[in-house]
Formats: C-alpha cells, structure tokens, sequence
C-alpha cells in the first residue's frame, strides 16, 4: 500500500489512471478534502489535501515511485509504502493479475 498527498483533487484523479493503466497500480483510492498542516523552508503550512491509497506490489515500488514524481506538482512529493500484513487470498490474487503484463 502506497500513501501519496496532493493538494489537487483532478490531479490526484489524472495520476491514478495514469498509473492503473501503466499496470503500475491495481486500484488507487483517492480520499478528498483533508487538512495538512506541515514545516516547510522553515515555516509551518496548511493546506488540504487529497490522499491517494495506491495499492501495488513490492515489484513495482521503485518504478511507481519515479512515475509519481515525473506526474507530481510537490517538490518533494510525499510517498511512503507500507507492507500489507494481511489481505483476503482473493484480494491479493486479483491485485496480481491486475498488474501482470
């Protein structure tokens, strides 16, 4: 599972496709409207957000990354992946054959 923040909601929507149909997702989640208050170049910031819940394998971590911050507007564009500890066999296996080639 992948977090990524954006502040742009349509952003967030063209990124996801872009990434299903690279096979580089199976499923991107976007959650919208969240508040993010955050340091800066030395300042504290807030701004809303939209959190995309990208779901993937271990794999294709490194190339989703960089196809994140080729299509990201942040400078520093915030990605963190986690492990999944537990998913339904069914979960995983369709996850698999969505990103198969």
């Amino acid at each position: 599972m992948v977090f990524v923040s954006i502040s742009s909601y349509d952003s967030a929507v063209h990124i996801a496709k872009i990434l299903v149909n690279e096979k580089l997702a199976a499923c991107c989640t976007v959650n919208q409207n969240l508040m993010s208050i955050f340091g800066w170049q030395g300042h504290t910031q807030e701004r809303h957000e939209n959190i995309m819940m990208i779901k993937t394998t271990e794999a294709k971590i490194a190339v989703l990354e960089a196809r994140i911050k080729e299509l990201h507007n942040d400078e520093v564009p915030e990605i963190v992946a986690l492990p999944v500890d537990s998913a339904s066999a069914s979960y995983l296996e369709w996850v698999l054959q969505s990103l198969a080639d």
